[in-house]
């Protein structure tokens, strides 16, 4: 989108600029900080809400604004008194971020399901547009988040530089200049599901990053929610569960003659990955064509003779482009990718280890579980049990190493959001939903309001 810049501009020009609030403040959240505050004329940081207030004031000293104008604020009074006097603000308190008239967009880049859910229904009911770099959270309630944004008027979208928000941009090219896409492709440099937080502690020391989110990175569980992400925003499915995860040494060109091409059509696209292949880390469209004559300019183009052609990006750049999504969406409401509807593919639980009756389930990249990307029609005929929902879960039986979990296997903690949205999930969209899962709501209470902790849920096995 190269109009953004000077879109930009002219917002700059106009001192008019795109007003953002940043909702977590990790090793990504200081890179957005640190972009938009030297970086992106004609948009202001204008907040940072983060649980740990230190980590808020790291985003704006690492970015070399002076202390003395950031104030730290803990009402909604406070915070509309320092922005009208022109500081930026820190918070613990996400809601005063959301629910601020002096901002137009949210970044949420907590990567936690339950507290990113929160936070983006109450920027959707406050009128704020949300950038969600935070695929589990997509990839988990995005369909019921979207339809809800919709009704409010507003856009919920993923991110510019996450792999999902490049693979959608190629995607849009590859179909604007008339071909079409049977394969979204992320390339990998390692893939292994024992992969634990000790495994990766070094790695994780090294760049600065937590060791639970560099174990979704190498366990094959963030793969999978990015490749779900980009499954429901194009209509694709996978292959079979897991994907299919060649490994391939050489260049994404070659891979057009790895996959047939009318197995691709037959299916409706996939979304894959592949381990190795150059350039990477990138992503990568296969396309094709239905008109010979196309055709034949596209070898005159040396892109070869088909039937698959091959598209890529040999980088993708986080936080750098980051803040083109919050302009994207504010100036022009273009949605980088959001669901088309319903889910397609989901990310299930997979055993890591033996586990025990009695156990709770730990985080995301953690010691017990891992995801897989599988069809969501299969996931709601077979129970499966979300890995974004599995945090917390207490375990009613022991289970063997690489059993896929179901709604059967475990007992939900109570009060949680996301439980709620992914029953309002299901049945908008006639998927079904667990029959082991009941929920008692008071008539006057639904999912457009964050859930009271009066709220119950509980789990029991049907026959």
């Amino acid at each position: 989108m190269i109009i953004v810049d000077k879109a930009l501009k002219a917002r700059a020009d106009a001192k008019n600029p795109v007003r953002v609030g940043l909702i977590g403040a990790g090793f990504m959240g200081r890179g957005i900080a640190n972009q938009i505050i030297n970086s992106v004329p004609g948009m202001r940081l204008v907040a940072v809400a983060n649980r740990t207030l230190a980590s808020a004031w790291r985003c704006y000293t690492e970015a070399s604004v002076p202390v003395t104008d950031v104030a730290e604020v803990e009402t909604a009074s406070q915070f509309s008194a320092a922005v009208a006097r022109g500081s930026y603000v820190v918070t613990g308190d996400p809601t005063l971020v959301c629910r601020s008239e002096g901002i137009e967009v949210i970044i949420e880049v907590t990567g936690s399901v339950e507290y990113g859910a929160r936070v983006t229904l109450d920027a959707i009911n406050h009128g704020k547009h949300v950038i969600l770099m935070n695929a589990e959270v997509d990839g988990t309630v995005g369909p019921i988040l979207k339809a809800k944004a919709q009704t409010a008027g507003v856009i919920v979208s993923g991110s510019d530089g996450d792999q999902p928000g490049v693979q959608m941009n190629l995607y849009r090219f590859v179909k604007s200049i008339g071909l079409t896409p049977l394969l979204c492709g992320n390339i990998k440099g390692l893939q292994d599901p024992y992969r634990t937080p000790s495994t990766q502690k070094a790695f994780a020391e090294r760049w600065g990053q937590n060791p639970h989110m560099v174990t979704s990175f190498a366990d094959g569980t963030k793969i999978s929610f990015e490749q779900a992400v980009v499954a429901n925003a194009t209509g694709m499915c996978v292959a079979r569960r897991g994907m299919l995860g060649y490994n391939h040494d050489g260049h994404v060109d070659e891979l057009t003659a790895r996959y047939d091409v009318e197995e691709l059509r037959e299916l409706g696209g996939i979304v894959d990955y592949v381990v190795g292949a150059k350039p990477g880390p990138g992503v990568f469209v296969l396309a094709a064509h239905d008109d010979p004559k196309q055709r034949h300019y596209l070898n005159l183009y040396k892109l070869g003779e088909g039937p698959l052609y091959s598209f890529y990006t040999p980088y993708h750049l986080c936080h750098f482009e980051a803040p083109l999504s919050a302009a994207r969406v504010a100036i022009f409401g273009d949605a980088v990718l959001q669901p088309l509807g319903g889910p397609r593919v989901e990310v299930i639980s997979i055993a890591k280890r033996d586990l025990k009756a009695g156990e709770i389930l730990d985080k995301l990249g953690g010691y017990m579980t891992y995801g897989q990307a599988e069809n969501a029609s299969i996931t709601a005929a077979s129970n499966f049990l979300p890995i974004g929902v599995a945090e917390g879960c207490r375990l009613r039986h022991d289970l063997p190493k690489d059993t896929p979990l179901t709604y059967s296997d475990v007992e939900l903690p109570t009060g949680r959001l996301v439980d709620l949205l992914r029953i309002e999930q299901a049945k908008k969209f006639s998927l079904g939903y667990p029959s082991e899962l009941e929920f008692e709501q008071p008539p006057h209470e639904r999912a457009d309001a964050l859930p009271r902790e009066s709220r119950t849920y509980r789990t029991e096995t049907r026959t």
